[in-house]
């Protein structure tokens, strides 16, 4: 990582995996070896991504913390720096800042049952923690992921998918808004999957990230099952820029999305949103 702030190194992409029709992961590995002595991002954590000449743009880590050196960001085409990093391959370079922001506290998991729920691209960014737990079984012996697309083809992930869903650690339920005439499964809405759990709510440690529709009404139905605030996680979207705290884009409240999140507790996001003048969850 550079030791200056706005100052980008040099990544390489090695792979590229089309995801969806438009969204791809790209792996990355660092052109400077000081680069990568220096890069151990934290589940949770983002980059900034740039091209030379368009831009930069916040993108959210998605392989585990434990990979030293190669790193992924699974990237949406949404804008014309998104566009612009869908058409290079490997070999192609890229501006990487970063790692940016703080981290899930996957601590508070520890003895008690780690819960996922994502919807749509929001699963990356709990990918790289669902690594980091999977890599430590005796600590958190089992997770439960709960995934919602909105249709088959928007589904991120789906050779992973299947190899957690042969995971016998892994209680895995997925669903689509909106199936298709080779779809088997769930149709319906991610909150929907609650029905089919069998937790005790009282030691779930529940991590949630999606579009932000979704995340008011996973932690409405989090709230109805008694788990308490502090204890659900959840990443705050808000239009990031420098990703330093330097331009004031993603201020709310009190807070900098960029530096003081983008992982915050539900208590603490029900606080920023008072301040806001906005109504809480």
């Amino acid at each position: 990582m550079s030791t200056h702030l706005y100052e980008p190194d040099l990544a390489r992409i090695t792979r590229v995996i089309d995801e969806t029709p438009d969204v791809k992961t790209f792996s990355l590995d660092w052109v400077e070896s000081e680069a990568r002595s220096g890069f151990r991002p934290l589940p949770g954590q983002f980059v900034e991504v740039s091209v030379l000449g368009v831009g930069e743009v916040p993108i959210g880590i998605s392989s585990s913390y434990d990979r030293e050196g190669e790193f992924d960001v699974t990237i949406r085409s949404v804008g014309s720096v998104t566009r612009r990093i869908h058409q290079n391959g490997p070999g192609d370079l890229v501006g990487i800042r970063g790692p940016l922001g703080n981290s899930f506290p996957f601590e508070l998991a520890r003895g008690r049952t780690p819960l996922f729920v994502a919807g749509g691209i929001g699963l990356p960014p709990l990918r790289s923690l669902i690594h980091y737990l999977l890599a430590r079984p005796q600590e958190f012996p089992r997770l439960t992921i709960l995934y919602g697309a909105r249709t088959p083809s928007d589904m991120v992930y789906k050779d992973e998918l299947e190899r957690w869903r042969s995971n016998p650690a892994v209680d895995l339920h997925v669903t689509v808004d909106v199936g298709d005439a080779g779809w088997k499964g769930k149709v319906g809405l991610v909150t929907e999957l609650f029905q089919d759990l069998t937790l005790d709510y009282r030691q779930v440690v529940p991590f949630v990230c999606g579009p932000p529709v979704m995340i008011h009404f996973v932690i409405l139905r989090l709230l109805e099952l008694g788990v308490p605030e502090e204890r659900i996680i959840s990443t705050l979207e808000r239009h990031m820029k420098c990703g330093v705290g330097k331009c004031g884009h993603c201020a709310i409240g009190h807070c900098y999305v960029c530096t003081d999140g983008p992982v915050f507790s539900y208590a603490q996001i029900k606080e920023l949103q008072w301040q806001c003048g906005e109504n809480p969850t």
